[in-house]
């Protein structure tokens, strides 16, 4: 069908706005498409922007996807960068625009406007945030500068012949702050990460980030949570303390010398531009769009960071500021802008159903990644009963094949129709495809048991002939159907009071010499049978292994046997994890170290822990 001649005006480009503009020229070649654009890169790779920091990426060049001279060469884009718009006149469709090099204003028409203006960094209104040294990470602009203040730092240490280590503190545990950590310390800094909250990366909840945690220390990376960061002072010129930047003041520690700040606190989406145009914003501070990504004013849309999205699992609307929602919306806003010139029935648009999240990290050696609802967003807004929660420790790929690594997995599904909820996978390989895995079947609308049935490549070096998916999918049948009935370590308390449980160890005596709970009786699973008499009646039993398949076979044989047993999810690997955690938050200094494995606190005393129902 052909296109009458329209005008498209794109306010921003990068993920969003660049998608839209080529997917609308494969769809309309004689429409005229402008991007304005007020930084001076229209199409780049802002994820990668904290590994040129520490030059795992040594080429900036290789930041940069397109430039306007290729985009007008390729697409026949017009593309203005270092043009900010500075208003929007629905009623005249038409914009202001500033030419950020000359200083001069101007007005643009449009017939379809849309709006991928993004988020920016979070700076609260904080004592000295803007002293010297004290930087984000959202633009190849801002990461020149951070370029830049390195070398010269480098020069002046050199000048004065002062042979130290450089000081990094960066504010904030999300994954700008992390990754852009983890590039400090490989560049040679000694870094120390702050943060406000209990633990890194909210998407996971605090026994799987505690793994996180744990690798950052072992790499010198210096955590310093439950710290807000208060403010920074500059150093004197008299200072006796060596900081080239300013002194972080935080909560609960004394202030922290810094010759470099990253504020990695978050974004915000930027609507300013929306919201003096009286475009709706929602109660998340972000445009409000309809299905088609439409907003409340006519021919104006909206993709990227500044948008609210659904989340589908939660209902809620929210902010997920990721690259492949926005370029998937990038692509479904033009086709809708196409379809609605053409007349087309609004049946036959593209509509954007929400963004469920899904996200990978690298920390050091490892990787996290996470979908959907985290148990402590559960906790705060459903009943206990309405979810489930399944851990699990397996290798990657065969056992028996070598360089087998852990995977520490844990999956929330519904209690009564086992739809997936959520699910949180950490290791040193194989998270990306598990992760992937359960995106996909979260996005189909598949449940829990489905998991287990799933048809998935097996070769030795690859997966197992039961892979994890399979597993966790076997787990969640088992506890739906009434097979395994489980206590998660965080039901835990130490108080005196309450239903009295004894531990059961079933694991093998040189496991329970590298620690155990302190208190339970040790039973090999292999000998149970032989040896059940010696196991008291007249308490409720919970059963542990290292990651819970064995304590799961020894709570079926006790229970059938008619002993009242559940097994403790996860193992003595989740335990530990979330005594860890806990006892970290506990600490007078957050800085703290890893902790043997065998040092285990008690969950209460002698043998006897305090149960609340799962």
């Amino acid at each position: 069908m052909s296109l009458s001649k329209r005008k498209l005006v794109i306010v921003g480009g990068v993920a969003g706005g660049m998608s839209a503009a080529t997917r609308a020229r494969r769809l309309a070649e004689n429409w005229q498409i402008v991007v304005f654009e007020r930084s001076g890169f229209v199409s780049y790779a802002n994820c990668g922007l904290p590994y040129y920091v520490g030059r795992e990426i040594e080429d900036e060049a290789s930041l940069i996807v397109q430039t306007p001279e290729s985009l007008k060469e390729r697409f026949n884009l017009d593309i203005k960068i270092l043009h900010e718009v500075t208003g929007i006149n629905a009623q005249e469709k038409t914009i202001t625009v500033t030419n950020l090099k000359t200083g001069e204003s101007f007005a643009e028409s449009y017939d379809e406007l849309i709006l991928s203006v993004g988020a920016k960094p979070i700076k609260p209104p904080l004592a000295g945030i803007d002293l010297p040294g004290i930087f984000t990470v959202r633009s190849i602009e801002e990461i020149r500068q951070i370029d830049n203040w390195i070398t010269q730092f480098v020069e002046r240490l050199a000048d004065q012949n002062l042979e130290r280590r450089p000081k990094a503190v960066v504010c904030g545990g999300g994954f700008i702050g992390i990754e852009t950590a983890e590039q400090l310390q490989k560049r040679g800094f000694q870094v120390t990460l702050v943060d406000g909250r209990d633990h890194i990366l909210a998407p996971l909840d605090g026994e799987m980030a505690e793994i996180v945690q744990q690798e950052m220390e072992r790499h010198g990376i210096e955590l310093l949570l439950n710290a807000k960061v208060l403010g920074f002072e500059a150093v004197g010129a008299g200072s006796d303390r060596q900081a080239a930047s300013c002194l972080v003041k935080c909560e609960n520690h004394e202030p922290l010398a810094a010759d470099l700040v990253i504020l990695g606190l978050g974004v915000k989406p930027d609507t300013a531009l929306a919201k003096e145009a009286g475009i709706e914003l929602g109660t998340t501070g972000g445009i409000v769009v309809d299905q088609y990504l439409a907003t409340s004013k006519d021919s104006i849309w909206a993709v990227g960071d500044a948008i609210e999205v659904c989340q589908p699992l939660s209902g809620k609307n929210t902010l997920i500021s990721l690259g492949g929602p926005a370029n998937r919306q990038g692509r479904s806003v033009a086709e809708n802008i196409v379809m609605k010139a053409q007349n087309q029935p609004q049946a036959q648009w593209k509509t954007y159903s929400g963004t469920f999240g899904t996200a990978i990290l690298r920390v050091f050696r490892l990787a996290a990644a996470s979908i959907g609802l985290n148990e402590t967003t559960l906790r705060q807004s459903s009943s206990k009963e309405n979810f489930q929660v399944i851990y699990l420790h397996p290798s990657h790929h065969a056992g028996y094949f070598p360089e087998a690594k852990r995977l520490d997995m844990k999956l929330i599904f519904h209690s009564q129709d086992g739809s997936i909820l959520g699910a949180q996978i950490v290791g040193v390989e194989g998270v990306d495809k598990r992760i992937d895995i359960i995106a996909t079947a979260v996005k189909a609308g598949l449940k829990i048991t489905d998991l287990a049935d799933l048809e998935l490549a097996y070769a030795p070096p690859f997966g197992s002939a039961k892979d994890p998916i399979n597993l966790a999918g076997m787990i969640g049948e088992n506890i739906l159907h009434g097979h395994c009935k489980q206590l998660l370590p965080q039901d835990l308390t130490a108080a005196n009071d309450g239903k009295q449980v004894l531990f059961l160890d079933v694991r093998n005596h040189s496991e329970r010499l590298r620690g155990t709970i302190d208190g339970s009786l040790h039973l090999p699973l292999h000998e149970i049978r032989q040896r059940i008499n010696e196991i008291p009646k007249n308490i409720e039993l919970v059963v542990f292994c290292q990651s819970g398949q064995r304590s799961y076979a020894a709570q079926r044989l006790l229970e059938q046997a008619g002993f009242q047993a559940k097994t403790l999810a996860g193992g003595y690997l989740t335990y530990k994890l979330s005594r860890q955690n806990k006892e970290r938050n506990c600490r007078p200094s957050q800085a703290s170290k890893t902790e043997p494995a065998q040092s285990v606190s008690k969950c209460a005393g002698a043998n006897q822990t305090m149960l609340t129902s799962p």
